[in-house]
């Protein structure tokens, strides 16, 4: 096993009208003004912007609003607030949304803290030296950006999807009551069930050994988002069933499934974040479109681990033949994918690839000579292999 520090410096606020909190959570914060980020207009209509701003209010705190987040969110929206936050003299930014509103603030955070450009961070060319600090309200179980220390943008010129991850971007709280997630629709809450889980299996399927404690906590997690998300399926308002997603949503993606381990494998979303940035697909069904052919292309490299996972995750017997195992537990997992409703092929996400759209795919993806994965290492050659049999 590797040495690991764990660190979550994110305060959880958890379970029904929590939001009404937001007020005094800010106000601990030492912040003056507030820069309140979110999506569409789903916020507005439900009432928990109004609620949000409520609660600002009654705690003395000034705010302003931007919304206009869109999933894969949008490089442009995040300039347009940073200028915003500049103008108006803001000193924290409260995120109401998802993942995707989460990520956005997180770079306005980083824009308005350093004195370059911010995409220069997304396109490793900086390095973050402070990030305006971050609260969220989550109303979507699914990226785990909550908790975590990572933050994805698209650069619409060019469709490029980057992440960049630093300690200083973890929001400082976040107020999570599964009862925001009841509107959701079936497909973004099954896209969102599978986005968690594969935060946990790229920290599962690392080369190295694990702790057994570890490898049993993320086995749980996924079983448990296996199970609830069945239930979602008929009872969309089944607030256990919500409350447990919702749960393992943060701790899927706050490190708790690196401890003992590597950092993780990461090149199923890698891969995902090209093709996202190029045809805008969602991201959870576009980790389903590639895993499986990742699974397959990779399997070889340590077949004991897949046989692990199929064993513990599907209760597929093994009778000696780790390879035979591991492919029945890939076979058992693109199963239930499609059995929530999710797509285990690209051309199911409404994508045909032409050959010179996995050229660039792969080009993309390999930016600057670089290599993905960590339990098998990837050039540009085995990426375009991967979206080529993943292209149905």
């Amino acid at each position: 096993m590797n040495n690991f520090v764990f660190h979550t410096p994110t305060k959880v606020i958890f379970g029904k009208n929590t939001e009404s909190e937001v007020g005094s959570l800010v106000k601990e914060q030492g912040c003056r003004k507030v820069l309140v980020h979110y999506g569409g207009q789903s916020a507005r209509k439900s009432g928990l912007l109004d609620r949000v701003f409520t609660s600002l209010q009654e705690a003395g705190i000034a705010y302003t609003s931007l919304g206009g987040v869109v999933p894969n969110p949008r490089l442009s929206l995040v300039y347009e607030g940073i200028e915003l936050c500049r103008k108006e003299h803001v000193d924290f930014i409260l995120a109401v949304g998802g993942g995707s509103v989460i990520d956005s603030a997180k770079a306005i955070g980083y824009g308005m803290a350093n004195d370059f450009d911010v995409w220069d961070l997304y396109d490793r060319k900086n390095t973050a030296k402070a990030c305006l600090p971050i609260g969220c309200v989550l109303t979507i179980a699914a990226a785990g950006s909550e908790m975590s220390d990572s933050s994805v943008i698209t650069k619409e010129e060019g469709g490029i999807k980057r992440g960049y991850n630093s300690p200083l971007c973890r929001c400082r709280f976040a107020v999570m009551n599964p009862e925001l997630t009841y509107t959701l629709p079936a497909y973004q809450t099954a896209c969102g069930a599978v986005d968690i889980m594969m935060h946990t299996m790229e920290r599962y399927f690392v080369p190295d050994d694990t702790l057994e404690l570890t490898d049993g906590m993320a086995e749980a997690l996924i079983r448990t988002v296996m199970h609830n998300a069945l239930i979602l399926k008929g009872e969309p308002q089944n607030y256990k069933a919500r409350a447990e997603i919702m749960w393992a949503g943060s701790l899927a993606h706050n490190s708790l499934m690196n401890c003992g381990g590597p950092n993780g494998d990461w090149a199923s979303h890698q891969l995902e974040h090209e093709l996202g940035g190029m045809f805008d697909v969602a991201h959870g069904a576009g980790l389903a479109a590639v895993w499986g052919s990742w699974a397959r292309y990779v399997f070889h490299d340590k077949p004991e681990r897949f046989a692990q996972f199929a064993s513990r995750i599907f209760d597929i017997e093994c009778h000696g033949n780790a390879r035979e195992t591991a492919l029945l537990g890939i076979e058992a997992m693109e199963e239930f994918y499609r059995s929530i409703d999710m797509p285990t092929t690209i051309r199911e996400l409404g994508v045909a690839l032409t050959e010179e759209q996995i050229e660039e795919l792969a080009a993309k993806c390999a930016f600057g000579g670089r290599t993905i994965g960590a339990f098998k290492t990837l050039n540009q050659e085995d990426m375009a292999a991967i979206y080529r049999n993943a292209r149905g």
